[in-house]
């Protein structure tokens, strides 16, 4: 069973970037497709971004395409978002999950493992 955990939220001012990163543990890395998703308050959670296990492949979320980009280096066992022209409606604490489905989900009830997430806060 994999354990994540996210690092690398903070606040940031519109228009500015941030990285996030994922470590994985406790399994076979390359086993996952890896996801980013994110819960605003009072909002439900969803997708942002996933990456498939070689990292040949990435999708993601209309609000976030251009300006977000994911990927992951096997070797460390981590899975990157880089968040670029962040706007205040990114404001939100992002979550990396596991799936060990060779597809990608937007739902978020498709993953099974997850981070204890990461806060983003965007001032405009």
């Amino acid at each position: 069973q994999v354990q994540l955990v996210e690092s690398g939220g903070g606040l940031v001012q519109a228009g500015g970037s941030l990285r996030l990163s994922c470590v994985a543990s406790g399994g076979t890395f390359t086993t996952y497709t890896m996801a980013w998703l994110r819960q605003a308050p009072g909002k439900e959670r969803e997708f942002v971004a996933a990456i498939n296990w070689s990292g040949g492949s990435t999708y993601y979320a209309d609000s976030v395409k251009g300006r977000f980009v994911t990927s992951r280096d096997n070797a460390k066992n981590t899975v990157y978002l880089q968040m670029n022209s962040l706007k205040p409606e990114d404001t939100a604490v992002y979550y990396c999950a596991a799936t060990t489905s060779t597809y990608y989900y937007a739902s978020p009830s498709q993953y099974a493992y997850w981070g204890q997430g990461t806060q983003v806060t965007v001032s405009s």
